[in-house]
């Protein structure tokens, strides 16, 4: 029997999951059903990154990003001390290594300040030491409300907030195609699967790696493409977690989307050291020898990733070199922590970020949310998405109530 439903979520990562917590949480008697593809929920990009709890350090002021990061954090931090999720507040240094990168840390604390980051703390080598005394130096930027949190405890906490709340979560559940339908007592649309369908008066799709492939079934393919990147971490054995204290990152290239090499610990006490940003070969390719020949072709196909790589081909060289030489990536790490060693450092996990990018070659860096009519399509949202999860899921769910006059 067909399944008729209000809104159907496509995407069970903490995305689509907090989008429909937020719609529930605001239309209680919605009928909502979320579809996943895989056997459980945020077993892709939710459950495959470092678990950091952004301040807001990085992003453009004004941008979605910078709004919704310090909303979201605000809001994700009073979910999980509801929901007896631990959330570490252990804090972020920035290091400027070498003095050609303190005009880049001015930047980058000018633009923190301008999304009011609070706490921030412009330090000098001697306050670096006390932060991090296993670190080197010429200056940093501390953030003390930057966090740690396990964003797959997190994801499936909302799963059970959906439920709860009534919603209907379908795992192994992968949408093969959507049409509308006219024949019925109202326009709907037909959610078609392997074995059945689902009907909904309207869908809001969280696909994730998949967000272009979701929005060509609907008609509204539009110009860009998913460009999935691996990033692999290497993590600190045992006896060498003590050189990190907490979060050690970069001053960061404002003309490249990627942070480059960072150390994080984690709320398992664990510290990964990472990642590198090569092209994956597949859209789920967590391992080098992970290859799609159909994937695979159409990225190298789309005129925008070739423009892409002609354009960031010296940065991508030297990721492409620190992915399969691990002197080049312990040397990378040791720019920070110089008493780290090779056999410290331990193969590590991987993870597949979905990068949007134009056609002139451009990557789109901020969140970006489209569709048209009863359909709304979330088309990139690369980190800090999993911070500030809840508020984009409290404006999708506006978004939803207003476009799709939900009772």
């Amino acid at each position: 029997m067909t399944q008729r439903f209000d809104v159907a979520v496509i995407g069970g990562g903490i995305v689509g999951l907090a989008t429909a917590y937020r719609l529930l949480e605001s239309r209680p008697n919605l009928r909502l059903v979320l579809l996943e593809k895989e056997g459980d929920v945020a077993l892709h990009q939710s459950g495959h990154n470092s678990g950091v709890v952004h301040a807001g350090l990085y992003y453009p002021a004004g941008s979605r990003k910078a709004r919704m990061c310090r909303e979201g954090k605000a809001a994700l931090e009073a979910f999980c001390d509801d929901h007896g999720i631990p959330l570490e507040r252990c804090g972020k240094l920035v290091v400027a290594t070498t003095r050609d990168e303190v005009a880049g840390l001015d930047a980058l604390t000018a633009r923190a300040e301008a999304n009011g980051v609070p706490g921030l703390e412009r330090v000098g080598p001697g306050r670096i030491a006390e932060i991090e005394p296993h670190v080197e130096g010429v200056a940093g930027l501390y953030s003390p409300t930057t966090g740690i949190v396990d964003f797959g405890r997190v994801a499936r906490a909302y799963a059970d907030e959906v439920r709860a709340r009534g919603g209907v979560i379908l795992l192994r559940w992968r949408v093969d195609s959507i049409q509308r339908w006219t024949g019925g007592p109202g326009d709907e649309f037909v959610l078609r699967g392997r074995a059945d369908d689902i009907r909904a008066r309207a869908v809001i799709a969280c696909a994730g790696l998949w967000s272009d492939r979701v929005a060509a079934m609907t008609g509204d393919a539009g110009t860009q493409r998913i460009v999935p990147f691996r990033g692999d971490y290497m993590v600190l054995r045992p006896g060498a977690r003590h050189l990190v204290r907490a979060l050690v990152y970069p001053v960061n290239d404002p003309r490249f989307p990627f942070l480059g090499i960072h150390l994080t610990r984690r709320v398992d006490g664990e510290v990964w050291a990472g990642p590198n940003a090569v092209p994956a070969f597949a859209r789920e390719g967590y391992r080098l020898g992970d290859v799609a020949p159909r994937e695979l072709a159409s990225t190298v196909g789309y005129r925008g990733f070739l423009r892409m790589a002609a354009r960031y081909w010296r940065s991508g060289a030297a990721e492409m070199w620190r992915d399969v030489s691990r002197p080049a990536f312990t040397e990378a790490v040791r720019r920070y922590v110089p008493e780290l060693r090779d056999e410290d450092l331990l193969p590590g996990p991987s993870g597949v970020r979905a990068q949007s990018v134009r056609l002139d070659g451009s990557m789109v860096d901020d969140f970006s949310i489209g569709g048209s009519g009863r359909i709304i399509h979330v088309r990139n949202a690369p980190s800090p998405a999993a911070t500030a999860s809840l508020a984009i899921g409290r404006e999708l769910a506006e978004m939803a109530v207003k476009r799709f006059e939900l009772a």
